[in-house]
């Protein structure tokens, strides 16, 4: 696959905001994330190369909503190149935006290294479903066989991340146009926008698998452990984080990939009549953790705290959609204690978190 910046001459007009956009870049960001078994709240993000100019998608904006707003951040390509080798290469980065604009996204570095003009990175259940097993690279090569694909072993988003690919780059024996994300995700690449859609779409087909239905929760026996104002999620595919044996010791368990530890903290609270909410909530404060936006019930269902942010309703469903897709979890890598509070202690983070709290009413 050709992996050179196209010429503006085969691009159409740009979509008019403040990052002048193009147009093509728009409408794929907002085709991908308005699917959610791809992309879930501010996850994923997407960039365009055009000679030295680099367009990529904001931190803590949606993808899906490219139409609707200006999601994105327009950079010079050859000063975040020279830059990502200098040390505090993040902020760095992040103070090249232009005054006043939003943050470019934590996985800029990512989208600058790579060769080619359309970056596409996703967070799709299927390849997280996959990614997470402890033997993902045995098991994806015969899955992928035929394509330009290679594995990155799990790293902390960001340059952390970006070093990462940058060896995975140089072991490979041809230049990948897939890259599939330990514990992570799936980035694709290509000449132009319809090329690395394309090839996303293909991957998603040969990653596909089946997913257990979920079972509804039961309300009225939900109430009996809601000593607090928190509502039912009323929603079988959140519930099935109870109601589903595997998806219930996922949660449990940890977490399987950096946006559930960002959006949801490291494990499920589990609540009964004994055990009822208000005691969860004074446990983590006792232990000085995050206080929850949602607990289980196990076997019944979901309450969802009052102040749950959008991104981590989303981050629910994904946490369901990838657990309903597994089978055996004594296969699962985990997000080890370090792997947490990296991702917990990072600005970045608390950032988008910050974003996301401020766009509650508007997903809501």
């Amino acid at each position: 696959m050709t992996t050179s910046p196209a010429t503006a001459a085969e691009h159409p007009p740009m979509n008019g905001g403040a990052s002048e956009a193009p147009a093509e870049l728009v409408s794929v960001s907002a085709r991908i994330g308005g699917d959610t078994s791809l992309v879930q709240g501010s996850g994923g993000n997407t960039s365009f190369k055009r000679h030295d100019d680099f367009w990529v998608k904001a931190s803590g904006t949606w993808l899906a909503e490219a139409h609707a707003r200006d999601i994105f951040v327009r950079l010079p390509l050859g000063q975040v190149r020279a830059l990502m080798d200098k040390p505090d290469a993040e902020n760095a980065l992040a103070a090249l935006a232009p005054a006043g604009a939003l943050r470019p996204s934590i996985e800029t570095s990512l989208h600058a290294l790579l060769p080619h003009a359309a970056v596409l990175h996703v967070h799709s259940v299927n390849t997280i479903a996959w990614a997470a097993r402890i033997d993902a690279e045995h098991a994806l090569t015969e899955v992928l066989k035929g394509l330009a694909w290679t594995w990155v072993p799990y790293r902390r988003p960001g340059l952390p991340l970006t070093a990462a690919i940058r060896e995975a780059l140089a072991a490979a024996p041809t230049p990948p146009d897939i890259l599939v994300l330990g514990n992570h995700g799936l980035v694709v690449g290509g000449a132009d926008c319809a090329a690395a859609e394309s090839l996303l779409r293909a991957v998603e087909t040969r990653l596909a698998l089946p997913a257990r239905t979920p079972r509804r929760g039961d309300p009225v026996r939900l109430q009996t452990a809601n000593d607090r104002d928190w509502q039912p999620a009323d929603s079988p595919l959140l519930d099935a984080i109870a109601t589903d044996p595997v998806c219930r010791a996922i949660a449990g368990r940890g977490a399987l990939y950096p946006d559930h530890v960002v959006f949801l903290g490291e494990r499920a609270i589990c609540v009964d009549p004994e055990h009822p909410v208000s005691h969860a909530l004074a446990e983590a404060r006792t232990a000085g953790i995050a206080l929850p936006q949602y607990v289980v019930m196990p076997e019944v269902g979901v309450l969802l705290s009052p102040e749950i942010s959008a991104g981590a309703r989303a981050m629910l469903g994904c946490l369901a959609e990838v657990g309903l897709r597994i089978d055996d979890i004594a296969q699962l890598r985990y997000l080890d204690n370090d792997d947490a509070a990296a991702l917990l202690g990072w600005e970045a983070e608390a950032y988008r978190r910050a974003r996301d709290t401020v766009a509650k009413q508007i997903h809501s």
